[in-house]
């Protein structure tokens, strides 16, 4: 499990966009890289709208906002352009950023268990280094705690 001090892991991803994504390519700027587990589900929207409504209060205090999830690239498109997210949403198919971040765990609903991502936020300092492990909170109250994190809120 990746915490706080602990250098975050590279990875590439493929963007909403189609386009090649490196954590590394961010290095010098704070990063906020949000895992939420679907596209278009109730607690999700919830979240991506949150980050979206405090997308320029994020920006102010120089954080880049980047959503992780399993979903491929054309369900990012659909629900970036149903939303209005201003901001990149990553493909992890294969699960090995969130796999690298410990966040892809073992879920229990309805009786059912399976695997799936933990909804958690990671905030990344311009070194590289993690600065805060946001989870277990409501959706729409993560990107308030990122902003505490970032020392705005």
């Amino acid at each position: 499990m990746v915490k706080p001090g602990d250098q975050a892991p590279d990875f590439t991803a493929v963007n909403d966009r189609g386009e090649t994504v490196r954590l590394a390519d961010f290095r010098g700027r704070k990063v906020v890289l949000y895992f939420y587990p679907k596209d278009d589900t109730p607690g999700c929207t919830r979240e991506a709208c949150s980050f979206r409504d405090d997308y320029s209060q994020l920006q102010q205090a120089g954080a880049v906002v980047l959503g992780v999830s399993p979903d491929p690239v054309e369900s990012h498109v659909k629900f970036r352009d149903k939303y209005g997210l201003p901001f990149p949403l990553l493909s992890d198919p294969d699960h090995q950023v969130a796999e690298a971040y410990g966040v892809w765990k073992e879920k229990r609903m309805y009786g059912r268990t399976y695997w799936g991502i933990e909804r958690t936020t990671f905030v990344i300092g311009e070194d590289g280094r993690v600065l805060a492990v946001i989870r277990g909170v409501k959706p729409e109250e993560h990107p308030r705690r990122a902003l505490k994190a970032l020392g705005v809120a």
